[in-house]
């Protein structure tokens, strides 16, 4: 009985024995939890900025506004998103810079000729100087801002600034006298208004984007512009002639501006790429000026419409008859503590050097 009582205890021992190694092999063969993990940080989230383009979407001006804001985007790694608003459609051509200014938009890009009298040594910049290209004209305005560092322009962070090429006459009828000019009524903006005071003909405000329904309808007669207009705003669809008077060719600046308070906030790495891209879009908006205005010549010739030059007698008449519109700018913007014709001076060598 001894022995069988002894055997048993034996036999139980060994049961819990085998049972504890059974259960420490098991805890062994357990997988370990997995260590805890960070997990990794979002994405900073992109700067979206607001860009009102007052050119129509087609127009190559608006397209080189769009690969400006890609190569923003592009150089800070996707940091910047800038989202286009063209034709006008976040604020209009002559409440553009207000929209900026307001924060409307974040970015904008309009004529200062919209505004007129609001930005008196800009306007210098539009004076019918004889601009020989877009890019002469693109190149002297960005460095004349840069040099004259007008205070009317210290609510906004200027990008840079562009212009187009010589502004020439386009009418429905032929014009190749001062005769021919007198009493016709002109659309105009700015200082062109004044130019055509002084040719004899009736100045009519109003931005390119009513320009082809005003000439279709006959509410102006003629348009002073940029022969690129012919074809970027279709106009060479209701005009028929082109009076070639490039030694008078004015110009019209546009800004591409930002907001101050969104510029400020923005990093500093930022701002530097903002500062670059602006610096060579100066350079892509001269050459694209001037490349438009080869496909506007081509398209309103391919409808048949004439580009007739003034002959010399009639040239050296329409130079003398706006010489009164450089010295009233200067007399004007002396009242306003301009020195205007320190202003004229330096965008004449401007325009010199970059002729040559």
């Amino acid at each position: 009985m001894k022995k069988w009582t002894y055997g048993l205890l034996i036999m139980v021992l060994g049961m819990v024995l085998l049972c504890a190694c059974g259960q420490g092999q098991d805890q062994a063969a357990a997988p370990q939890a997995p260590e805890q993990v960070a997990a990794p940080e979002a994405p900073e989230k992109a700067i979206e900025l607001s860009y009102s383009i007052f050119f129509p979407p087609t127009h190559e001006q608006c397209k080189a506004g769009e690969a400006w804001a890609k190569e923003v985007e592009t150089r800070t790694g996707g940091a910047v998103k800038i989202n286009i608003f063209p034709g006008g459609t976040l604020t209009k051509a002559d409440a553009c810079y207000d929209g900026v200014v307001s924060g409307i938009s974040d970015l904008g890009m309009s004529c200062f000729a919209y505004t007129r009298g609001r930005f008196p040594v800009m306007e210098a910049v539009d004076l019918p100087l004889g601009y020989a290209s877009g890019t002469v004209a693109t190149r002297a305005a960005d460095a004349f801002y840069r040099k004259m560092q007008p205070e009317e322009l210290n609510d906004v962070k200027v990008l840079y600034i562009h212009a187009h090429g010589p502004g020439l006459l386009h009418a429905k009828k032929p014009v190749t006298s001062l005769e021919e000019m007198k009493g016709l009524k002109v659309r105009s903006t700015g200082l062109s208004a004044k130019v055509v005071e002084a040719l004899g003909g009736v100045p009519v405000a109003m931005s390119q984007g009513a320009t082809y329904e005003a000439l279709q309808k006959g509410v102006v007669e003629g348009t002073f512009a940029p022969i690129e207009t012919l074809k970027g705003w279709r106009q060479a669809e209701v005009i028929k002639h082109t009076t070639d008077c490039r030694d008078i060719g004015y110009t019209t600046a546009m800004f591409v501006v930002m907001n101050k308070d969104k510029w400020n906030a923005l990093p500093e790495h930022i701002k530097q790429v903002f500062d670059a891209v602006s610096a060579q879009w100066v350079g892509v908006h001269g050459k694209v000026w001037d490349d438009v205005d080869v496909e506007g010549r081509n398209y309103t010739l391919e409808l048949g419409n004439t580009i007739t030059p003034l002959s010399d007698e009639e040239n050296t008449r329409w130079v003398q008859a706006v010489e009164p519109v450089i010295h009233d700018y200067i007399t004007q913007v002396n009242q306003k503590g301009v020195d205007g014709a320190a202003a004229v001076d330096q965008l004449r060598a401007l325009i010199a050097g970059f002729n040559e």
